[in-house]
């Protein structure tokens, strides 16, 4: 139920952020944070500054979808260091600027966000200028 619920509020969020107008578009308010109503997006979390970062048109076409099944996290602290664990792979390790997606979505139900709504990411080869990258953390089956 909780994928499900996850799952249609992203879809909600995608269809605000395609929209050609309104306050989530508007260039001038800068990137938003979007989480679901009950749940405050934990932004900045104790993240690195990007090393740089190139600007995405706000309206984008697609939306593009990845899934981390790897570690899994439960609450806002252990979902805000496995962020970090992915900024510091994706930064250190492959050598990017910055943590490869737009926002992540914990097991918790809060959107993290990576590199938000104006910055270009580093998730889908040929696609990262046309498109927003989401990342679900975890795979949202019941703890065994």
């Amino acid at each position: 139920m909780l994928l499900l619920t996850l799952v249609v509020w992203l879809l909600a969020l995608c269809a605000v952020s395609l929209e050609t107008s309104g306050p989530l578009l508007d260039p001038a308010l800068g990137p938003v944070t979007a989480a679901p109503p009950s749940s405050p997006a934990p932004s900045g979390g104790g993240g690195r500054p990007p090393k740089n970062r190139v600007p995405l048109r706000t309206l984008v076409r697609y939306v593009v979808l990845h899934q981390r099944a790897g570690n899994r996290c439960f609450t806002p602290a252990s979902c805000s260091r496995l962020v970090r664990r992915i900024q510091n792979y994706h930064t250190f390790k492959k050598d990017w600027s910055d943590i490869a997606y737009n926002f992540l979505i914990g097991e918790d139900g809060r959107v993290y966000e990576g590199r938000g709504w104006s910055t270009v990411g580093a998730h889908a080869k040929n696609w990262n200028r046309i498109s927003l990258g989401f990342s679900f953390l975890g795979n949202f089956s019941s703890a065994a």
